[in-house]
């Protein structure tokens, strides 16, 4: 079995060490892991999540839905394409439909890879928004807060220890919450702010998209709320920074044809 190099490398100095270069790096929050660990932890992570909605059928698989995910993998390649990512060339940034229409919710796991609901997609009504909406999560792994908040939530030794393969309960378990971590408002603020920059570099959407997404779910109101609003809580300023932020960029009104996701929305 492949072993971490971070459970070879304890005594203290190593983590000391760790701890220096994340203290020096504070835009991208405090966090003890070297990228390879947000790689590794979320390999395992992806491969449990995939298991578990495998197993209920609701796993969309591409072998099977080819077009389907030709049109999805263009919207997220767009959005990823953008020239402002950290870890581009490093995270395996793959993309996974849910089929489960009553769910309107997306997340991505530590190391990049995306998850999104099939009541999502069918939720939303253009493809800016679907766009601003995986600008969103893909932020969240970019700016490694799901690693942040997983330390927080589970300690270092828990999550080395599933990197490491000897805690397969705490794997699942983790796996089955994945989709419903809880950002603070300083994390959901920053995703907001880099859905808006990731947008503004692919010079093809207008970088606005998470607003319309969360103008029609607080219209939305009562039980009809998007799953997504109960993880990604929406402060009433939001949708205010978020527009302040594309009006600054100069990035608002681009005409997207949305032909691809209509289709898309049809075939699921």
């Amino acid at each position: 079995m492949r072993r971490s190099f971070l459970t070879l490398l304890l005594p203290l100095a190593g983590v000391a060490a760790l701890t220096t270069a994340a203290i020096n790096k504070p835009t991208q929050g405090f966090n003890i892991f070297p990228i390879q660990q947000d790689i590794e932890l979320g390999a395992q992570v992806a491969k449990q999540t995939d298991s578990l909605y495998r197993a209920k059928g609701q796993l969309l698989e591409r072998s099977s839905n080819a077009r389907a995910y030709q049109l999805l993998d263009g919207v997220v390649k767009r959005v990823l394409d953008n020239g402002n990512l950290n870890y581009r060339t490093q995270f395996p940034w793959d993309v996974q439909i849910i089929k489960d229409d009553q769910t309107q919710n997306a997340f991505a796991t530590p190391g990049g890879h995306i998850y999104v609901f099939s009541g999502l997609i069918k939720f939303l009504d253009d493809e800016n928004q679907l766009a601003g909406v995986l600008g969103h999560e893909i932020a969240h792994a970019d700016r490694r807060h799901s690693t942040q908040l997983l330390q927080k939530q589970y300690g270092i030794s828990i999550l080395l220890g599933v990197i490491a393969g000897n805690n397969p309960n705490q794997l699942v378990q983790m796996a089955a919450g994945i989709g419903q971590l809880k950002f603070s408002r300083t994390y959901e603020t920053e995703a907001d702010k880099y859905s808006t920059i990731y947008l503004n570099g692919t010079r093809y959407y207008s970088c606005d998209g998470a607003a319309g997404f969360f103008i029609k779910a607080e219209k939305q109101g009562g039980g009809g709320t998007p799953e997504f609003l109960s993880t990604h809580p929406n402060p009433g300023s939001r949708i205010t920074n978020i527009q302040r932020s594309a009006q600054q960029l100069g990035c608002t009104g681009r005409n997207v044809s949305n032909s691809n996701f209509q289709e898309l929305k049809r075939l699921l």
